[in-house]
């Protein structure tokens, strides 16, 4: 009983001193957070390790939208242990790419990315420098140029046309008509097109070009842990993530791989289209070694992904 009596006394005093050396540590964490952020934009209260990333619904922009309205239009969020610097006024997105172009102009890599685009060997992703800017030209003169946009007008024109009809056929018979599907279809064909010299789609679908578009997309802008905790990559191979974009992988590969054995074949043979699509051109350059970077076959199909990725818009407007 003594000895009991005699410890406690000593249990207690070291309680409170870790408890005082806690609420002193907390108090020159949050001085010197405060201090180191003073010039930083303002941020919604974020929670403990996962940041601001509860506040991000299903529609991200949406959520973007709304949060700004309460913090401006310059608003730094933590997703994850990722800083996001998140811009929602035209102006400032216009100052941002006139005067700190330079800062911002590398795309954080993240893992679908590195995926699907061959180790980033794309346009998009591809980090700042000679090689970027050489590819940057090639697919600003040769694909989205106004004088290239002009030169594929007949191939829009062509495309519209036979949506225009497929609608007309439809209600002449009175059936019902999915616009969102016949747009997607538009899309694709004027890309397959423009992009790859024609339409490529089996009879059945299964390995057509509108079809791995509509399969790479959503996994492209999945959600992937790794992206905002670099230190838990590991949980999406365990889900299986990892696992579904190297088989899609797979699939347009195999793709591309034939396409391009096929256009090859055609240039053997002496056998030349009226208009060159935007492969024939990326093969002869890679065949005369006229660019300042190394058009491997990977960095050959990083850029024809531009067929499956936003950029459609620069081609597609009417």
């Amino acid at each position: 009983m003594a000895l009991e009596s005699t410890q406690r006394p000593c249990c207690q005093s070291s309680t409170l001193f870790l408890s005082l050396l806690c609420i002193f540590i907390s108090i020159v964490l949050f001085k010197l957070s405060r201090r180191s952020k003073s010039n930083l934009p303002p941020s919604p209260p974020k929670i403990p390790f996962i940041g601001n990333l509860h506040q991000l619904g299903t529609l991200p922009h949406r959520s973007f939208q709304a949060l700004s309205h309460n913090h401006g239009p310059l608003m730094l969020l933590q997703l994850g242990q990722v800083p996001t610097l998140v811009v929602s006024s035209s102006d400032l997105v216009g100052e941002i790419f006139r005067t700190h172009d330079l800062v911002f102009i590398n795309r954080p890599k993240t893992t679908a990315a590195g995926i699907f685009l061959y180790g980033y060997k794309d346009v998009a992703f591809n980090p700042y420098g000679e090689e970027w800017r050489q590819k940057r030209k090639v697919c600003v003169l040769e694909l989205v140029s106004m004088k290239s946009v002009r030169s594929l007008q007949f191939i829009r024109f062509e495309e519209v046309a036979e949506m225009m009809g497929a609608i007309r056929e439809a209600c002449a018979s009175e059936t019902s008509v999915n616009l969102s599907e016949l747009l997607i279809a538009l899309t694709n064909n004027i890309m397959s097109r423009c992009v790859l010299g024609q339409k490529y789609d089996t009879p059945d679908g299964s390995s057509s070009f509108g079809e791995l578009g509509r399969k790479l997309l959503p996994q492209f802008t999945a959600f992937c842990v790794g992206d905002f905790f670099p230190f838990l990559g590991w949980v999406d191979v365990l889900t299986g993530k990892i696992s579904k974009f190297k088989a899609t992988l797979t699939s347009i590969d195999g793709f591309f791989d034939k396409v391009i054995a096929e256009h090859k074949e055609k240039l053997r043979n002496g056998i030349q289209s009226e208009k060159k699509d935007f492969l024939d051109i990326l093969l002869q350059l890679q065949e005369t070694g006229s660019v300042g970077f190394e058009l491997s076959q990977d960095s050959l199909k990083a850029m024809l992904m531009v067929s499956f990725s936003p950029y459609k818009s620069s081609l597609i407007a009417l």
